[in-house]
């Protein structure tokens, strides 16, 4: 059985459900998103250009209620999203618990009480949180990073080119930062183990600290163990940190780029100057999604040891 399968077995149908609803309406809000800026170009090149008020404010009203629609559809899939994520995270922690009890003497000697309590907190959040980001972001930011391309292709091809360059250079960059950070990651889960035992210990024997007054002795073991996963930590992240400058640095080549090249085609007359300013728009659209997917890539690498933490305890 796939790790997904495993993680999601047994969840209730209102969850489902929602998790189905999330992305449906997150589409609705994209194709929203996509409308707008082309209608924002027949405002300036058609309306403003030849001042005509009557259209301009026509189409400014058509714009607005556009917008309406995608804040009420983005409203809608992030209580979606939330709510089946919630019942997610609720429905494996229960599942976790369960077969916790129902544990053998070997089973119980192979897992220490610190680890357990660390997979039925610290994994299980970081999973409900991705899971979430999967119904969510994964819908949208794919959706939108299409639709936006089209729309850019349709309104210049030649300006378009510039995506066929900057995403290849996105991709390969998270690539390769999440390649290298997920080692670093499953280290870090079992620093987090080596803390909470060092919590355990300390309050199962707090009677026996006190009595051999032992307690700078447990404090010092305890401040130990917590630099060791902030250590771990830092080590993990320094690596991730590097994803969005390299996005950001990308996302505004473009847009010089575009401004260059695009500028160029306006004072020839190739391009409207509202198709200009309506494809900065795409362009931002687009790459932005590349962006998120790209942080729902890395936090997929990050939460790949907790799932396999998880998964050891149902298993």
């Amino acid at each position: 059985m796939s790790t997904a399968k495993k993680l999601l077995k047994g969840l209730e149908k209102k969850y489902v459900v929602n998790a189905f609803l999330s992305p449906v309406v997150m589409i609705g809000e994209v194709i929203m998103e996509v409308i707008i800026p082309f209608i924002m170009a027949k405002i300036i090149d058609v309306g403003i250009a030849n001042s005509n008020l009557p259209y301009v404010v026509k189409t400014g009203f058509f714009m607005v209620g556009l917008a309406c629609v995608s804040l009420c559809c983005g409203v809608l899939g992030t209580r979606f999203s939330t709510v089946a994520a919630q019942g997610f995270g609720y429905n494996l922690r229960k599942r976790l618990y369960n077969q916790i009890q129902g544990f053998s003497f070997a089973n119980i000697d192979k897992f220490s009480t610190a680890s357990l309590v660390t997979r039925l907190t610290t994994d299980v959040t970081m999973t409900m949180n991705v899971y979430r980001m999967l119904i969510h972001m994964c819908i949208r930011s794919p959706f939108m990073m299409i639709a936006g391309t089209i729309m850019a292709f349709k309104m210049n091809a030649r300006l378009a080119i510039i995506f066929l360059v900057a995403i290849p250079v996105i991709a390969i960059s998270i690539l390769l930062l999440a390649t290298a950070a997920h080692p670093r990651f499953e280290k870090m889960m079992r620093m987090f183990d080596g803390m909470n035992a060092a919590i355990q210990e300390n309050l199962i024997g707090i009677r026996v600290v006190k009595a051999y007054v032992r307690g700078e002795y447990e404090e010092e073991k305890f401040r130990n163990a917590a630099d060791n996963v902030r250590k771990a930590q830092v080590n993990a992240e320094k690596i991730i940190i590097f994803n969005m400058p390299i996005m950001m640095m990308v996302m505004y080549l473009s847009m010089i780029a575009v401004m260059w090249f695009g500028g160029n085609q306006v004072v020839v007359g190739d391009m409207l100057s509202g198709e200009l300013i309506s494809f900065f728009t795409y362009v931002t659209q687009t790459l932005s999604s590349l962006m998120m997917l790209g942080m729902v890539f890395v936090s997929l690498v990050m939460v790949k040891a907790s799932n396999h933490r998880i998964i050891e305890v149902l298993d």
